[in-house]
């Protein structure tokens, strides 16, 4: 609150003097000045050093010394000028900044450029470090975005990032930057897949645990019919409609009591549950599992159970060619097949940043293609609350919406490159209609949705949405509505920076009020539920990051110490608020469940398991940055009774880079860069084998070594559920960029979630691993990406590698069957490459892969 009450202070103190600009003139100004960004160096004597330069090329001049504007920018990094200056920088909320002149400034005059270098709090080295939408402000006016920085092409407000002091992250950085030469020898050195394309368009992905290819082929065309028990009437409704879309084909469906023995004329494709009186071969579990049974006449689909039969459903579409628009056949075949884990899991934030309905529904629709069956819908954040509810509209009204008001009576502070415009990116929520659609299409997926609404910390979109609803009945002179829902202690003077630098963020866990809104918003939810006529299980209430210092100095927390017995100081309450959610939580019938550090008091101590009376208290272990000693939280949680899911942040981070390079989208805090590869390789039964670099690069060999304390083994393996992909929308502003970030990373997971290789033994066989991902990769290239380019999704394709020797170009991708093109010069145009192309003179040859529509970013071959 102080540094917000402080930039208000320093905006409103101007009033004295002398306006200088009107609407127009300001409009004028952002539309022909430019704001840039520029990475100065990170491993300088200062450490990092970015710059910020505004250049004067509008008609209007800046007058020297204070002034009635100010221009505030995104920073991920919260910042501080260096030297001495003629501007201040002020850091105001999250990752908005305010600059502003004050005596000394000299003014700035047409043509005249003003350059602001500072000092960030950790190094930038990427393009999306750095949000869009800068904006000036002029007293009584509306604010005006610079329009070389309302677009997301980092181009236009960023400077080149192609120099190794502005590359590497300090000066102990020890990865190295992608570059077209580094990938092809990468590239080279990779098996090759083990069989051709007709091969690979047999794969299923996930991988069954156990397949027979037959001998032929079955057509499949308009004469088939489907056949289901009557139970199976939602996933035959589901074939029937896939084969119409994918294929054309338009077959008759039908319920029969006994399915199996189906005697009709036509072939049919039968679907029935429970279990034939032979099974060929035995499956390890039942839940989930199916058999599937390709002949030349009968297409036969077994589930143990709905689920089952619905993924039984999926093998067979992944059987298909997608590449036959007419004929369409699939390889006979006989699959039984059962699924490694229970909990195959995709987290979506959509709090930092909303994306809408529709990409929602896409991303439910290809989850259940690649059998993955939990939704982990991350519903509210610091930046904004995406769901409506009922009887609290400023939820929505404000907490849905950003923009530049620095009451917040509105809409929240403009955060994450929304600029100050409420139709700005990122902005919006789902109705309550829109929700209840989302449940009902993910149910007939097979696919649970779990909804997270972040507390204590990360919750700042609610607290200030209560606190404007307090004003609002506050001034309509009803104090008791007022107070019935407040969040925030109004005497609290507590100080604390979260990571994400919020001063104010956290729920106070001492008010009465604070649970009366939990549960409000937990009946909500039920109702949303029950109204899908499904039922609510599961309540994720968040927990992370609270800020060290909440509640430190709160008068109603001081009360609490005073008469609450086990509650004697700051550190008891995030196991009192723990405990008290999980109590509203059980007495609605719901699991509970939670970030791995919201259910720790530090890094090794778990909070009292016998405190929370549900039945299962379910952790997201994530934080597994090795050299902090805190990678152990997983095994600690699961042996002292919490069931886990494995979120590791170096592996299951789908909002981390794909590769070390400044153009890659993503932070990059756990790790430098997360390849499909990576994804395909993270052993979840196998934690510690999964060590492979610290964040500086340096290589982990030993990791009790590297912590520097016994690691403890897994005494409960049972209390482990599965594994789950995670992605954050700090820098994902549009649908495409959501898409190109989780897509094609989530088919590695679903692929390690179902399926457990047989390299993954004590001692992992990474030959063997590498040969499984060619043909993994392969099948990717052959049938999923054309899947994907059908169902009109963002993918992200690998950047292929390339020399040039002796005249001669060579280049070459990552995964087999992708495409190469090159172009040689600046106005030559794409071409396919082919082994001996000749390269004459020094053109700047670039070169990118295809597969169908889509193309990778561009790389330079020297």
């Amino acid at each position: 609150m102080k540094y917000l009450l402080m930039g208000l202070l320093c905006f409103y103190g101007v009033a004295a003097a002398a306006a200088t600009f009107t609407q127009e003139s300001l409009r004028s100004f952002a539309e022909n000045a430019k704001a840039r960004f520029a990475i100065v160096s990170n491993v300088g004597a200062n450490g990092s050093q970015m710059r910020f330069t505004l250049i004067n090329e509008a008609e209007q001049s800046l007058p020297a010394g204070e002034g009635d504007w100010s221009i505030y920018f995104h920073s991920v990094r919260q910042v501080s000028v260096l030297g001495d200056s003629a501007v201040a920088i002020e850091h105001v909320q999250g990752d908005l900044h305010r600059v502003y002149p004050t005596a000394q400034f000299a003014g700035l005059k047409s043509g005249d450029s003003l350059v602001i270098d500072y000092k960030p709090a950790a190094g930038m080295v990427s393009y999306s470090d750095f949000m869009p939408r800068t904006f000036i402000v002029a007293e009584g006016l509306q604010p005006e975005v610079f329009r070389n920085t309302d677009t997301e092409v980092f181009s236009e407000f960023v400077d080149p990032i192609d120099q190794p002091e502005q590359q590497m992250r300090s000066a102990s950085d020890k990865f190295a930057i992608a570059t077209a030469a580094s990938r092809y020898q990468a590239n080279a050195a990779r098996p090759q897949p083990t069989g051709d394309t007709s091969d690979a368009l047999k794969r299923i992905i996930p991988t069954p645990a156990n397949v027979d290819y037959q001998r032929g082929e079955t057509a499949l065309d308009g004469s088939w019919r489907i056949v289901f028990a009557g139970r199976l009437k939602g996933e035959a409704n589901y074939l029937k409609a896939q084969l119409a879309d994918v294929a054309g084909l338009q077959l008759e469906a039908s319920s029969s009591v006994s399915p199996g023995a189906y005697e009709g004329d036509a072939p049919a494709i039968i679907l029935s549950v429970g279990w034939p009186d032979e099974r060929k071969l035995a499956l390890a579990s039942d839940a989930e599992s199916y058999t599937l049974r390709v002949e030349k006449q009968r297409i036969v689909i077994n589930g143990r159970d709905n689920a089952g039969a619905f993924y039984g459903v999926q093998s067979l579409l992944a059987l298909l060619n997608p590449a036959q628009t007419e004929a369409h056949t699939v390889p006979r075949v006989h699959i039984a097949d059962t699924p490694r884990a229970g909990w195959r899991g995709m987290h979506y934030d959509m709090g930092r940043n909303f994306h809408g309905k529709e990409v929602t529904l896409r991303l439910i629709e290809q989850m259940a293609r690649y059998k993955l069956n939990k939704l982990h819908m991350h519903l509210t954040e610091d930046e904004g609350w995406r769901l409506e509810i009922p009887g609290l509209p400023e939820l929505t009204e404000i907490g849905a919406k950003r923009c530049f008001d620095l009451t917040e009576r509105e809409c929240l502070l403009t955060q994450l490159g929304t600029g100050p415009h409420a139709d700005g990116s990122g902005n919006g929520y789902f109705s309550r209609a829109d929700f209840i659609e989302i449940l009902k299409f993910a149910a007939e997926r097979h696919i649970e949705v779990i909804p997270e609404i972040d507390m204590p910390g990360h919750a700042r979109a609610a607290v200030k949405s209560m606190d404007a609803r307090f004003a609002r009945l506050m001034e309509a002179g009803d104090e008791k509505a007022a107070r019935r829902y407040l969040l925030a202690d109004p005497e609290d003077q507590s100080q604390y920076v979260t990571v994400q630098n919020y001063t104010d963020n956290s729920i106070n866990v001492c008010l009465e009020s604070t649970y009366t809104f939990v549960d409000k918003v937990m009946y909500e939810l039920q109702q949303m539920y029950r109204d899908a006529g499904l039922k609510l299980s599961i309540f994720h209430m968040g927990g992370d990051e609270v800020g060290k210092g909440s509640w430190a100095q709160s008068p109603v927390c001081d009360e609490l110490f005073a008469g609450e017995l086990g509650v004697s100081g700051p550190a008891d309450l995030k196991p009192y608020f723990v405990s008290r959610v999980s109590r509203l939580a059980h007495a609605r019938g719901l699991a509970l469940e939670g970030w791995e550090d919201g259910l720790m008091y530090d890094a090794v101590n778990t909070f009292n398991r016998n405190q929370f009376v549900n039945e299962d208290v379910i952790a997201n272990a994530w934080d597994n940055i090795w050299e902090w000693g805190v990678a152990d939280r997983a095994y600690r949680l699961a042996n002292n009774g919490y069931q886990v899911v494995m979120s590791q942040a170096t592996h299951l981070y789908f909002d981390h880079p794909y590769e070390a390079h400044p153009a890659e989208r993503g932070y990059y805090w756990a790790a430098r860069a997360t390849d499909v590869g990576k994804v395909f390789g993270f052993m979840p039964d196998n934690l510690y084998a999964n060590a492979d670099f610290t964040r500086n690069g340096d290589p982990i060999d030993d990791v009790e070594a590297l912590v520097g304390r016994e690691l403890p083994n897994l005494q409960k393996p049972e209390n482990i559920l599965g594994i789950q992909g995670q992605v954050w929308s700090e820098t994902i502003r549009t649908p495409k960029q959501l898409e190109a970030l989780i897509y094609p990373r989530v088919m590695a997971l679903a692929e390690r979630a179902w399926h457990k290789a047989d390299w993954e033994g004590e001692a992992p066989d990474t030959n063997a691993r590498d040969r499984e991902f060619a043909n993994f990769s392969q099948t990717l290239v052959a049938k999923e990406l054309p899947r994907m380019e059908r169902a009109g999704i963002a993918v992200h394709l690998p950047v292929p590698g390339g020399v040039i020797t002796d005249g001669e170009l060579r280049a070459n991708v990552p995964w087999p069957e992708l495409k190469i093109e090159y172009k040689a010069g600046e106005d030559a145009v794409w071409q396919s490459y082919r082994k001996g192309v000749e390269i004459q003179g020094e053109p700047i040859v670039q070169l990118r892969s295809r597969s169908g529509s889509y193309v990778s970013r561009v790389t330079v071959a020297r």
